[in-house]
């Protein structure tokens, strides 16, 4: 019984990436290869949150598809863990949203963790992008490709929310949940998870992989400690509204977390 459980576990988790971020990695493998073979990795751009469109609502239908979309996954993951009993060692055996500790039961706290966590990661991501840059193997990155509109700033910080949903509860929450039904041991699967946060970066070069690969195993490791997701939420979505809409209303192509 405990053995088809964990193939049916094992089975449930490669759904969730094929229509996630395990997707985004292969995708991003095959991108960073095409680079490669291209030019060097110095010339290459990597354009993140790009029109769609040059008619601009329907750009902003585009986006915001592409939001709501994005967030299916996170409720197929919400659903699989209110199907399940907890895991050992989880702070709570109620709903899915508390035993992840994505909720709102303490504000302040997550939000001044987060906000020290961005800065823990976000300084050295700008010295790792400007060494990246410096060395040949991280591209040009260019946080935002939208044309200048009124709703160009509130959709770039929907993105960067998505983009911290997305990751920290799949990557981190969920994966970690999953690696410990599996048996696996805490280090080898906040590895795991942090390897994956670097490979569906690979896209934009080595030095981004590098510098996810790093907040990934801060982050995985916070979470073993705390099992709350919603300070890595705060943190990740404050990193990528600056990089997104600082690029927006300055035009400096910036490091992403």
């Amino acid at each position: 019984m405990l053995v088809a459980s964990r193939r049916r576990l094992r089975a449930e988790v490669l759904i969730v990436l094929g229509l996630s971020l395990g997707q985004s990695a292969v995708y991003s493998v095959v991108q960073l290869l095409d680079k490669l073979t291209r030019a060097p990795l110095s010339q290459g751009t990597s354009t993140l949150n790009q029109s769609q469109s040059t008619r601009e609502y329907f750009d902003l239908t585009y986006q915001l598809l592409d939001i709501v979309f994005a967030l299916v996954p996170v409720a197929l993951v919400i659903y699989f863990l209110s199907t399940h009993a907890a895991t050992p060692g989880a702070a709570s055996p109620g709903t899915a949203f508390t035993r992840l500790g994505f909720n709102f039961a303490r504000p302040g706290k997550d939000a001044l963790q987060g906000l020290g966590l961005a800065a823990l990661i976000g300084v050295p991501s700008l010295g790792l992008y400007a060494v990246g840059r410096a060395l040949g193997i991280t591209t040009a990155i260019v946080p935002s490709g939208l044309d200048a509109y009124w709703w160009t700033v509130p959709v770039l910080i929907l993105s960067a929310v998505r983009h911290a949903i997305v990751e920290e509860v799949i990557v981190v929450g969920y994966l970690l949940d999953r690696f410990g039904r599996f048996g696996w041991r805490t280090p080898a699967a906040i590895v795991v998870s942090a390897l994956l946060r670097g490979s569906y970066h690979l896209y934009q070069g080595f030095g981004p992989f590098v510098g996810n690969f790093v907040m990934g195993l801060v982050f995985a490791w916070i979470y073993t400690k705390t099992r709350r997701v919603m300070p890595l939420v705060v943190a990740h979505a404050l990193l990528d509204i600056v990089a997104f809409v600082g690029f927006s209303l300055f035009g400096k192509a910036i490091g992403l977390g």
